[in-house]
């Protein structure tokens, strides 16, 4: 594995007791270029998607390329990554290590309404439903990863690390048993502009103000008081107290409560969900930027019309 880096196993307990077999592939150097900046460098394959090679995996995980570039959740590159260049370690040569169940969730959850905009849905072969819980198997997740140079608290409380049994997980900032995955918590900065609203195509667009901004589990929420409804696609938005869903647990992006904000984000018209997402937008709030925002969504909706008009000839 990468020098710097350590990967915990959720259940340490069953660490060796999966030997290899005795006709198992050894572990690989990984070559895929997308995966190459993740915390292992050596994998096995055949990988959880049954690709023999990794040349095969390549070829499959560049068709996530474009998701990838939207930013839509911190998690989808490392979840991609362990299903198609699954850690190999000398323990687990027999079957690679598959990525938890709730790093699956983060990124179907931040990720699939952001395809279904372009009429594709989340995969079949990328499901959650059969994928190991943290506490009740061997599984990875970027929770589960921390500098080898930090304290060794897993060995005093893993449970603390873990999102799905620790309801507080990360608020302490001071917390060094979470310290590896709070340092990479980085929020891009999305530069608002005509070129942006246009590329981005958001569900919604509110002036909001918000009260309250709750970082339990690994689905913050933030709860805000709605003035006034610029935009809205798939779900219907009343003027009243509302809550906005982060994809991840980094809270991107970053809102104050007691401040007003003009934000920008996406719909799951499934679950009647407002979304914040990375790519999402919460700008302090200006009167000019309601008229911006109007003017901007008529280019966009004049873009849409004259798409669709060479569409039909």
């Amino acid at each position: 594995m990468r020098g710097a880096w350590v990967v915990l196993a959720a259940c340490c307990c069953c660490l060796g007791l999966c030997p290899a077999g005795a006709g198992a592939a050894a572990c690989e150097p990984v070559r895929i270029p997308l995966c190459r900046s993740m915390p292992w460098n050596m994998t096995k394959m055949p990988n959880h998607l049954h690709h023999s090679t990794q040349d095969n995996a390549v070829l499959a995980i560049e068709q996530f390329e474009g998701l990838l570039g939207t930013g839509c959740s911190a998690d989808l590159l490392f979840f991609l990554c362990a299903m198609y260049a699954p850690i190999c370690t000398i323990d687990f040569q027999h079957e690679p290590i598959k990525p938890c169940k709730a790093v699956c969730e983060r990124a179907k959850h931040g990720c699939e309404p952001v395809m279904r905009r372009y009429n594709h849905s989340w995969p079949d072969s990328l499901q959650c439903g059969e994928l190991p819980l943290y506490d009740r198997g061997v599984c990875i997740s970027p929770e589960a990863i921390v500098k080898a140079d930090g304290p060794d608290a897993y060995s005093q409380d893993p449970s603390r690390c873990n999102p799905e049994t620790s309801p507080d997980f990360p608020l302490d900032a001071n917390n060094l048993h979470c310290r590896g995955a709070i340092d990479r918590c980085q929020c891009k900065t999305v530069k608002m502009g005509l070129k942006t609203y246009l590329k981005n195509n958001y569900n919604y667009v509110i002036r909001a103000r918000v009260r309250e901004v709750r970082a339990r589990g690994m689905e913050p929420t933030a709860t805000v008081e709605v003035r006034e409804v610029l935009k809205s696609s798939l779900v219907h938005i009343p003027r009243e107290t509302l809550t906005l869903h982060y994809s991840s647990s980094c809270r991107c992006p970053p809102l104050t409560a007691g401040d007003e904000y003009l934000i920008m984000g996406y719909e799951n018209e499934e679950t009647s969900r407002l979304l914040l997402i990375d790519g999402s937008i919460a700008l302090k709030w200006k009167d000019k930027m309601g008229r911006k925002v109007k003017r901007w969504d008529q280019i966009l909706q004049g873009k849409a019309r004259a798409a669709h008009r060479r569409s039909r000839h």
